[in-house]
């Protein structure tokens, strides 16, 4: 149910990612344009290639992505200050609105833990706006706590 994404998910990528910037720009239209997406076709293409970016999808059972995982492979090594660790982040991670509820989410969650662990990674990081309020509970409820916590004021 769970893969690697490839070229002929791209359209369906498209859509997905349009559902999640509208959750966005909804919730700030000030910062977030609508509807538009993260990545164009030829940028998705491009990570698709890229081995330290993977993108996973859970499939129903006639092969269509239901949902996503855009990650991203970081490393700190021989730095000053910060530890050396190897952290897999999840850039974005989405459900077709249709189906949300289904444990989707949650299972494209654990299949990215694993794949974390099988790359030895030391842990598994992502941000999430605070105007996604269910996102963030699902994060929660997933075991996953701040880390920081970035703030603004508007002027």
């Amino acid at each position: 149910m769970i893969d690697r994404a490839t070229d002929k998910d791209i359209p369906r990528l498209m859509e997905l990612l349009t559902q999640v910037n509208m959750v966005h720009h909804r919730g700030r239209p000030d910062l977030f344009k609508g509807p538009t997406t993260k990545y164009s076709e030829s940028e998705l293409e491009a990570l698709l290639q890229d081995g330290t970016k993977p993108i996973f999808v859970y499939r129903d059972e006639a092969g269509r992505a239901l949902g996503y995982a855009f990650c991203v492979m970081k490393e700190v090594a021989g730095d000053r200050l910060l530890q050396d660790v190897r952290t897999l982040y999840i850039d974005d991670l989405c459900v077709d609105e249709n189906v949300r509820g289904r444990g989707i989410g949650k299972a494209l969650y654990e299949y990215v833990l694993g794949y974390a662990r099988d790359q030895g990674c030391y842990n598994v990081t992502l941000n999430v706006w605070s105007l996604n309020g269910p996102a963030m509970k699902f994060y929660e409820k997933c075991g996953l706590r701040p880390q920081k916590v970035g703030m603004e004021t508007i002027l």
